[in-house]
């Protein structure tokens, strides 16, 4: 049993660089701190309103947004209540693609799995023969854009263009580290649910999961009437449409903080930050090629995440630590024991940019004497 142990407040200020959560602005933690209102007045409704619509206009998206409290994981698990009858076909390719599998099982569903190595990513033409040679009519494929458990981004816009070509397959995306981070335009490539947790490349405290719904989607769900109470689209987006609100309480303070960082995001635009973030992931990978080498597959790494190779066999456990305690710097081991010092991670997402990540890749350097 763990044990258990008093919050000392105590603790000091580290520079984050995981693959979430990662850096807040000053004046988006200080949104958090005004004074609770009701859930149900009117000024919910303005916030409320406010979000969804400024989250359309950054995502580019016509489709429905709905924001609630929760991790990107409970609409994970909605997607799959929500729209599959029996048959998934969920494409894995490390920890988070085969959760996906994991949660259709535990929901009573037949999942099928189109599974790579970890480190590979999932290829169109593959997703495309299995779709026509199997005799399972799936009602939905998966795929999770940004792997950041192998730093792998598989490339869900042609995926979604194959699953296209099946009209009676919808095609889910998990977006949770990459959304916000890397551009992606929904509407244009058969995207019918894509979801994400703020806390990632969003740079928000976590708290808020946030899903973007297609009408077939949307549809889907109200055939089958089996959908989840909580995530539910249809009682997600007809409440918003009634009241302009959530249809349970939120989490209050995470939403007023995300209307600030939504204010700053807009101002930067979604082609600007996506610019920003691959500028990091470019400056990181040249870095990793320079010491070690890049875990994912060439061609396909993350522009949020470096899974980066310890090819010299550094002590991956002993030099973050050493960086957090001298540099005040975090940064990720691998995932999972077959992965924990095989590989490392840094987070290049949210409000940082080349210079900081600099500033740790030197931090680095220094510490394992590279």
């Amino acid at each position: 049993m763990t044990d258990t142990r008093e919050y000392r407040d105590e603790y000091p200020e580290q520079t984050l660089y995981i693959p979430g959560p990662t850096e807040v602005r000053e004046d988006v933690v200080s949104a958090m701190a005004q004074p609770m209102f009701g859930h149900r007045s009117d000024r919910m409704t303005d916030l409320y309103t406010t979000i969804v619509e400024d989250t359309k206009v950054f995502l580019d998206t016509d489709h429905e947004v709905i924001l609630l409290t929760g991790s990107g994981t409970a609409f994970m698990e909605a997607a799959i209540q929500n729209l599959v009858d029996r048959n998934v076909l969920c494409t894995t390719c490390g920890s988070f693609s085969e959760r996906q599998a994991n949660i259709a099982e535990r929901l009573g569903k037949s999942a099928d799995t189109l599974s790579y190595e970890w480190g590979r990513a999932v290829k169109p033409d593959d997703v495309r023969e299995r779709l026509e040679s199997s005799e399972s009519d799936y009602d939905v494929v998966t795929c999770v854009m940004n792997e950041s458990s192998t730093g792998v981004r598989n490339p869900i816009e042609e995926i979604g263009d194959v699953v296209a070509e099946f009209p009676e397959t919808l095609f889910v995306v998990d977006a949770v580290s990459a959304l916000g981070g890397d551009y992606v335009d929904i509407d244009a490539h058969g995207i019918d649910v894509i979801f994400t947790s703020v806390q990632k490349a969003f740079a928000m405290p976590p708290g808020l999961a946030v899903c973007v719904v297609s009408e077939d989607a949307y549809e889907r769900e109200i055939e089958r009437d089996a959908a989840s109470w909580y995530g539910g689209f249809q009682r997600n987006i007809d409440y918003y449409d009634r009241k302009g609100q959530t249809h349970s309480t939120p989490a209050i303070p995470i939403m007023l903080a995300y209307h600030r960082q939504m204010k700053h995001m807009l101002e930067e635009g979604h082609d600007a930050r996506d610019r920003r973030h691959r500028e990091m992931a470019d400056y990181t990978r040249e870095w990793a090629g320079e010491h070690f080498a890049m875990f994912p597959e060439d061609g396909y790494e993350s522009q949020t995440v470096a899974c980066i190779e310890n090819t010299r066999g550094i002590d991956v456990a002993e030099t973050i630590e050493t960086v957090a305690a001298e540099y005040d710097m975090v940064f990720a081991n691998g995932y999972g024991s077959d992965l924990g010092e095989k590989t490392f991670r840094i987070g290049h997402m949210g409000e940082h940019d080349v210079e900081s990540v600099r500033a740790l890749t030197d931090a680095i350097e220094d510490v394992a004497g590279l």
